[in-house]
């Protein structure tokens, strides 16, 4: 399997979060929109959507949980820009996707923590 890339039009790669976190981003090359309010996230997404760019776009938890309308769309849309969250740096990681909400109501939220291996320890 083979992914052509078209020339002269590569991925974005975005950052929009936490300033912390933008700094690590923005070493790594990432375009990076530290601590932006919901007005500028639904509008970087709107142009995205607008001028039909590739793009993967890491957002912090803080922005994957407020209301954005574009958000909320491109996330359900799919397609040339990907949307993942990342947790703060102080905070533990906690799944919040559609599919961890699916395995909590299968196995209980118990099951999701960071640290459950399935394993029990030997007495």
């Amino acid at each position: 399997m083979s992914i052509e890339q078209e020339p002269g039009n590569p991925t974005r790669m975005l950052f929009l979060g936490e300033d912390r976190l933008a700094d690590g981003f923005r070493l790594i090359g990432f375009e990076t929109y530290p601590n932006p309010d919901p007005l500028d996230v639904d509008r970087i997404l709107r142009d995205l959507q607008r001028q039909r760019e590739k793009a993967f776009v890491v957002v912090d938890e803080a922005v994957m949980s407020q209301d954005i309308p574009n958000l909320r769309r491109v996330r359900r849309e799919g397609g040339r820009i990907v949307v993942i969250a990342v947790p703060a740096l102080n905070a533990p990681p906690k799944l919040t996707s559609e599919v961890a909400a699916r395995l909590a109501a299968l196995f209980g939220a118990a099951t999701l923590q960071s640290g459950q291996t399935g394993e029990r320890e030997a007495s």
